[in-house]
């Protein structure tokens, strides 16, 4: 298209061809390329300095946010964080006990908290299922870092959902208690299912279903106490933040 007055035509301003012409004449196509390279290289130092913080081991840290862009939303005490990780028997550790490489996102979350913040961030956390985390002998991970006085500032959420039978399947093991009644119900139910009769007379029924009662909890205490010795396993209220897979 163009556009015309009187005799003379006049043609449409491409505004990316001026563009071209504007960087042509202030740098060359080499030059261009050598600093593009060159800020490449520095988003690279970046992300590896970030990755290093959350790899490396380091003790309890208070980092300084800004309070005036703090999303309230994001910020969680101890005691919230230990509940959940009782409840769905997660492990709540530090980050550089974590199994893989943490996620561009996460990178890129802590850039993008430190650049609002104007901080550094360091003693970074992971909740998480203790099959993501190297533990020594003795579904869906969160990375926080920490605040000061038992807060947390949730950095990035990355992965799937837990199950959200998690919980009841979790619950006999979030502690004793929980356990022991976790063992009578299910001994009353299994003894429910015994035919009635079948050892003594139908008269001393009350009886028998008390000793099958006895026989089934000691029975399935037994399994789980073998089970439990034999693979270290221990109660959600005692692993939440053990580094070690048997303790």
């Amino acid at each position: 298209m163009t556009y015309t007055s009187g005799d003379m035509k006049f043609k449409p301003t491409n505004i990316q061809s001026e563009l071209e012409k504007q960087r042509q004449s202030s740098v060359t196509k080499k030059e261009l390329l050598s600093e593009i390279q060159d800020i490449f290289k520095q988003v690279d130092l970046k992300d590896q300095d970030v990755y290093e913080r959350t790899t490396s081991s380091s003790d309890d840290t208070t980092n300084r946010f800004d309070l005036d862009v703090l999303e309230t939303n994001r910020i969680f005490h101890i005691n919230d964080i230990k509940r959940i990780c009782i409840i769905y028997r997660l492990r709540f550790l530090d980050s550089h006990l974590f199994k893989a490489d943490l996620p561009y996102e996460a990178i890129q979350g802590i850039k993008d908290v430190e650049k609002t913040h104007q901080t550094q961030l360091s003693g970074f956390k992971i909740m998480g299922p203790s099959k993501l985390f190297k533990l020594a002998n003795a579904d869906d991970p969160l990375l926080f870092a920490p605040i000061g006085n038992g807060y947390y500032y949730l950095i990035h959420k990355w992965g799937n959902d837990l199950s959200p039978f998690r919980r009841i399947i979790m619950w006999p093991l979030k502690s004793l208690e929980n356990f022991v009644l976790s063992a009578l119900i299910t001994s009353f139910l299994m003894t429910s299912l015994l035919p009635q009769g079948f050892f003594m007379k139908k008269e001393d029924a009350g009886i028998e279903f008390f000793i099958l009662f006895i026989f089934m909890f000691k029975w399935l205490c037994g399994m789980a106490l073998y089970y439990g010795f034999s693979k270290g396993k221990n109660f959600n209220s005692a692993i939440w933040t053990s580094r070690y897979y048997n303790a």
